[in-house]
């Protein structure tokens, strides 16, 4: 078995790290668990000392089919309250077994927040999770308005879910052990902004952010179509024109967007 650069793959090697992330996710015995990129098996491992049920989702063939072997190896007893998916988490949309409660999960760097955010819109069960990312990631995804850092990420986040940072996790305990360091997110659902549309919001900040240093105005003319239009819209949502994103709440955002109608194309 050798890691692969193109899949992102460093894995867990410190039982006390797995254990670590189990505790501070909060997952207990009533729990069917999401994992996504089990790898070796460690954290799979680990989160069968404490929860009901995982469904571990993994896009590697020889890592999805060796799976089983190491549990019945290591926790024989619990066997059968492991379901293996071979899958891309980014195109999963229907899942084996009971509906997952939470997700707690070692991410590919390299896809992190896509399939974060995949997974928090199309399994709605989930109530709270934690993941590890890259420590530059878990910053973005934490951050609050105003903060260099943050942005996209954040907002898109913030959308479904309470997020707060959980903790830096060192390089060592990783093989291969990866060039940066690694942050814990830990999240709480909450239920989406009342009367708001995801897709035509969520369009609203990606061009927003898709040049910082713009002002809103500028910024929002394309996808408004002119300047005019965006500047009477971010008027209507009680936000400056010469506002720029990185200091503006999701709830501006969702106002902007209601503004905006369906002058937004949702297709982004």
């Amino acid at each position: 078995m050798v890691p692969t650069k193109k899949r992102g793959q460093n894995f867990v090697i410190d039982a006390n790290t797995v254990r670590r992330i189990v505790r501070a996710a909060g997952v207990g015995e009533d729990d069917v668990v999401l994992e996504v990129g089990p790898g070796l098996g460690s954290l799979t491992l680990a989160l069968l000392e404490q929860v009901r049920h995982v469904v571990a989702i993994e896009v590697d063939g020889r890592l999805a089919a060796a799976l089983p072997a190491t549990i019945a190896s290591y926790a024989p007893e619990r066997a059968g309250d492991v379901d293996v998916v071979h899958a891309d988490a980014m195109q999963v949309l229907e899942l084996p077994g009971p509906a997952p409660t939470a997700l707690v999960a070692n991410l590919p760097y390299n896809i992190s927040v896509p399939v974060l955010l995949h997974l928090l819109e199309h399994v709605p069960t989930i109530e709270r999770g934690l993941v590890m990312v890259q420590a530059e990631v878990a910053d973005r995804l934490t951050a609050g308005p105003g903060s260099k850092t943050y942005g996209v990420p954040s907002l898109k986040a913030a959308w479904y879910a309470d997020v707060r940072p959980a903790g830096r996790v060192g390089r060592t305990v990783f093989w291969p052990a990866p060039n940066v360091d690694s942050g814990l997110v830990a999240w709480t659902q909450h239920d989406p902004p009342a009367g708001a549309d995801r897709r035509r919001t969520f369009a609203v900040i990606d061009a927003a952010f898709a040049q910082r240093r713009k002002t809103l105005r500028a910024a929002l003319a394309t996808l408004a179509g002119g300047a005019e239009r965006a500047e009477a819209a971010l008027v209507a949502a009680g936000v400056s024109p010469q506002e720029r994103g990185e200091q503006l709440d999701l709830a501006a955002f969702v106002a902007i967007a209601g503004a905006l109608g369906d002058d937004v194309a949702t297709s982004r």
